[in-house]
């Protein structure tokens, strides 16, 4: 039997269909541009996958190489108005962007934290270095994007002590009047993983007497708050979301933490926080019990799972689990109450959700001044993705928070 040209194609088309398509809440716009975007990325997991089991090397260097190999070069050309250069802060990398505008009185500075799970993404490429250039014209702001490293090279703490030394560098007296930078005006802000760096180096800056200079403001991208609860309304809801599953963001976690991966599916049903956990007191429970922080329009109709047993002593023997450098959500209220004024941005459809809006309810609890921006239609990335893909949300996304900034900091 011959096959038609015709049939062939037809049968292409209906298998591409089917592994492009996803259905998507109606709530959503732009869905096949979405699905899209999705389904590149399930490919580029799947490849990686593919040849890490082949032998071919670590998946996350191979999703990097693809990433950097689909990214295009931008030139100064992009925003004319703003200066770009590479240096080092203590140590780490970083990308500073440097407004030309303004009547030349000190500037606005900005340090930002980008995603990816903390395995995956750089701050001098494709869209964290389109956004920055944006935020800092937009802003006649200094910009300092931090080349933080990265798993598998580097697990927790290291990450976040690149990014604690960068921004203490860049706070420093000298640094800031390098830079023409105003002291009272500096902020710190991050997306995803990113969002979890800023909140955490908020917090130990906030704490840190010796500094002279502590940020005004932190602006929190859908953070990644806290790895005790992988079962809140919105993990549950959105398990299986474009862009960030729950099982991607549990893998992002286990590996961040140093946790084995064979150890991921228990990690799934909440073992790690059982209550075979002597550390996990009620005091320390409740700083991320979501029946306790978020409204009932999020809480819905699902119910909290808390294991009896499994993984005993799991908090012990992997002290990161509740280390609030990893969980910022974690932080004991004293602590929450010194963090600057904040804006939260969070996505309905986004495993994410719960943990942003849980940590701007502790922060209004603590007496802090708190901007919860919620995104009906809004999905995990929307952020980033809104300066190369423009979807609407996160163009909307991006204005607010560019307004939000001119207006606090």
């Amino acid at each position: 039997m011959r096959w038609s040209p015709l049939v062939i194609t037809s049968l292409l088309a209906a298998a591409l269909s089917y592994y492009v398509y996803t259905p998507l809440p109606d709530a959503i716009e732009e869905k096949w541009k979405l699905m899209l975007l999705d389904a590149t990325i399930r490919t580029v997991m799947d490849i990686a996958a593919l040849m890490h089991w082949l032998g071919f090397g670590h998946s996350i260097l191979t999703m990097r190489a693809v990433s950097e190999f689909m990214e295009v070069d931008i030139g100064p050309e992009f925003v004319p108005g703003v200066k770009v250069t590479d240096e080092t802060f203590a140590g780490v990398p970083v990308r500073v962007y440097e407004a030309s505008g303004g009547d030349g009185s000190l500037r606005r500075g900005l340090v930002y934290f980008h995603g990816g799970g903390w395995a995956l993404g750089s701050a001098k490429k494709g869209a964290y270095d389109k956004m920055n250039r944006i935020f800092s014209d937009e802003l006649n702001a200094v910009v300092v994007s931090v080349e933080y490293r990265l798993y598998p090279e580097v697990q927790f703490p290291e990450p976040y002590l690149d990014c604690l030394a960068a921004a203490k560098h860049f706070l420093s007296v000298e640094v800031l009047s390098r830079y023409s930078v105003d002291p009272e005006r500096v902020g710190v802000f991050g997306d995803s993983a990113g969002g979890n760096l800023a909140a955490a180096v908020s917090q130990e800056i906030s704490q840190d007497s010796s500094m002279s200079a502590k940020f005004s403001v932190q602006a929190l991208i859908y953070p990644a708050l806290q790895a005790l609860d992988f079962n809140t309304p919105s993990e549950i809801q959105n398990r299986n979301a474009p862009v960030l599953t729950r099982s991607a963001l549990v893998k992002f976690w286990v590996q961040y933490l140093g946790l084995d991966l064979s150890l991921m599916d228990q990690v799934l049903l909440n073992h790690h926080s059982s209550l075979q956990q002597p550390l996990l007191t009620p005091q320390v429970r409740a700083r991320y019990d979501w029946k306790l922080l978020l409204p009932a329009e999020h809480q819905k109709h699902y119910e909290p799972v808390v294991a009896d047993k499994g993984l005993e002593r799991i908090s012990e023997t992997v002290p990161a689990l509740l280390d609030v450098r990893a969980s910022p959500l974690l932080a004991d209220s004293q602590v929450l109450s010194e963090c600057p004024k904040s804006y939260v941005m969070t996505c309905e459809f986004d495993v994410l959700r719960d943990d942003g809006l849980m940590y701007a309810r502790r922060l209004e609890d603590a007496g802090v001044p708190v901007t919860s921006v919620h995104y009906e239609e809004g999905f995990h990335g929307c952020f980033s993705l809104a300066v190369t893909m423009d979807f609407d949300v996160g163009k909307r996304a991006k204005e607010d928070l560019i307004k939000w900034l001119r207006d606090n900091l």
